[in-house]
């Protein structure tokens, strides 16, 4: 990560990018051989401007993409069968925070045809809250942190 690069994040992106070294499931090693990519964080799901990453294998290598980082993951720090924690060799930096997000569609035109209102409905959407759920994940988000931050 370049100098600065830090300081210049405001508290929200802060902590997004330590959800966004914590995946929302476990994975041994041998699991990232079959993972569909991309796949989503904790700091949010897989859409183009929700943190998505995208992993690949090579034998025993395990590779990550942001789409700014290129990383690999160095260490296994410590594993059981419902938590695993790994060492990776660069900070993850989401795409979401370097580039700006693509202009708004403009609206369609209003369809002449359908005059009757009830069928118009506001579409909710559900986000993801990246809200810590467990004792092990909080373990594992304060472990990246110390090995992302302090190595």
């Amino acid at each position: 990560m370049k100098e600065g690069t830090l300081n210049s994040l405001n508290d929200q992106q802060k902590s997004e990018l330590i959800k966004f070294h914590v995946l929302p499931q476990y994975f041994s090693l041998s699991q990232f051989q079959t993972a569909s990519n991309p796949m989503q964080t904790q700091a949010g799901g897989t859409s183009n401007r929700e943190f998505p990453i995208n992993i690949t294998t090579n034998g025993t290598s395990v590779n990550i993409t942001t789409g700014i980082v290129n990383a690999s993951i160095s260490n296994t720090i410590y594993i059981d069968s419902q938590l695993a924690i790994y060492q990776v060799d660069k900070v993850l930096l989401p795409l979401q925070f370097f580039v700006p997000p693509a202009p708004t569609p403009a609206p369609s035109p209003p369809n002449p045809k359908n005059n009757d209102d009830s069928s118009d409905s506001d579409s909710v959407s559900s986000v993801s809250s990246g809200v810590i759920n467990s004792p092990r994940e909080l373990l594992f988000f304060l472990a990246v942190f110390c090995f992302v931050y302090l190595s």
